[in-house]
């Protein structure tokens, strides 16, 4: 006859061990459930609260049609800031590049053989300042801190130079409709901006870069471990060199949106300060400062609540002094979640 207690005594490690099992995939579960929604019932929040607050003022289709268009140029940029944080760098002259890019752009517009040439023209010579970072940073192996932050004073001193020191304008600049037309989704009930189309455009391209091609997978690697991803045969130099190219590719495609919507462009105050908006942005997004880990759609959504926390101050009424308060107050927070996101990885 079987001995009943030894068969207890043997079931009972075993049931217990099936519970913790249980309980850990569940935990899993809950986790990834939480890593996928990211900062999504963040941004929800904050419409719902501003919503409230501004007595139903924020959810109608003008307020909305302004917050996607205040969120555009920023999603455009950080979109970049994603590809480069991606390999642990940093680019600080996005702001100063767009505004070299749409007073570039503006200058060529204004002549009566070119004019149709000033998009490609900012959008290239973005592209023209980024390759140029990533080459001093990939070749030279000098750090992306000091590289952009020079070239954001340097940059700023050309932007500057190309329009004598003054805003530039041109009324009739062509395909100004990227900047204030809409895109008729529904006639008569429903748009959506062409700077939003743009950015979403943008957004795509760099998801299918990141995550369905060869190069998006050597730029997580290059984030990851850099001397891994050298030891595996991967071309560091020509990563790095690409990811500040689409930086700077990004912030001239953000300057000509910015010349389109304004009509004009100053080297002095355009894109000001948009290259904080833009790490705040990847860094809400989900990306960390350390590279390897993130995701372009968490950025889309990191650039919404930047874009809604503006939209949404100013509905009630908080004075400009608070708001930049308040920007900082998230910028610090957006640091602390990304380290508190960092230990929770290093626990699990």
């Amino acid at each position: 006859m079987p001995d009943d207690g030894a068969s207890q005594a043997k079931a009972a490690p075993v049931t217990a061990n099936g519970i913790a099992a249980a309980q850990e995939t569940k935990r899993q579960r809950i986790r990834l459930l939480v890593r996928a929604a990211g900062m999504l019932p963040v941004l929800l929040i904050l419409c719902l609260g501003f919503h409230f607050l501004s007595e139903g003022r924020f959810f109608t289709g003008q307020n909305l049609g302004i917050v996607l268009q205040q969120a555009a140029v920023n999603t455009v940029l950080a979109a970049g800031m994603t590809f480069v944080i991606l390999t642990g760098g940093i680019d600080l002259s996005v702001g100063s590049i767009l505004a070299a890019s749409a007073m570039a752009g503006l200058t060529i517009s204004k002549l009566p053989d070119f004019g149709l040439l000033w998009l490609p023209v900012a959008v290239l010579t973005g592209l023209a300042f980024g390759v140029i970072n990533g080459a001093l940073i990939a070749l030279l192996r000098l750090p992306p801190f000091i590289v952009t932050l020079g070239s954001l004073t340097a940059v700023r001193g050309l932007a500057r130079l190309l329009g004598a020191d003054t805003t530039v304008f041109n009324p009739s600049i062509p395909y100004a409709f990227i900047g204030n037309g809409s895109l008729t989704l529904i006639p008569g009930v429903a748009s959506i901006p062409w700077l939003s189309v743009i950015a979403l455009l943008v957004i795509l391209a760099s998801w299918l870069v990141l995550r369905r091609t060869v190069l998006g997978v050597h730029i997580y690697a290059v984030g990851g471990n850099e001397s891994a991803a050298r030891l595996a045969g991967i071309k560091v130099w020509a990563v790095l060199i690409f990811v500040y190219g689409v930086s700077g590719l990004f912030a001239g495609l953000g300057g000509a949106m910015q010349a389109a919507r304004l009509y004009a462009a100053n080297g002095l105050q355009l894109g000001q300060s948009y290259e904080l908006d833009a790490i705040t942005a990847v860094i809400l997004g989900g990306t960390s400062f350390v590279g390897g880990i993130g995701s372009i759609w968490g950025t889309l959504v990191g650039a919404l609540i930047i874009a809604v926390l503006s939209n949404g101050l100013i509905l009630v009424g908080v004075s400009d002094i608070w708001q930049y308060v308040i920007k900082g107050l998230v910028i610090i927070g957006a640091v602390a979640l990304d380290r508190y996101r960092l230990q929770g990885s290093a626990r699990t």
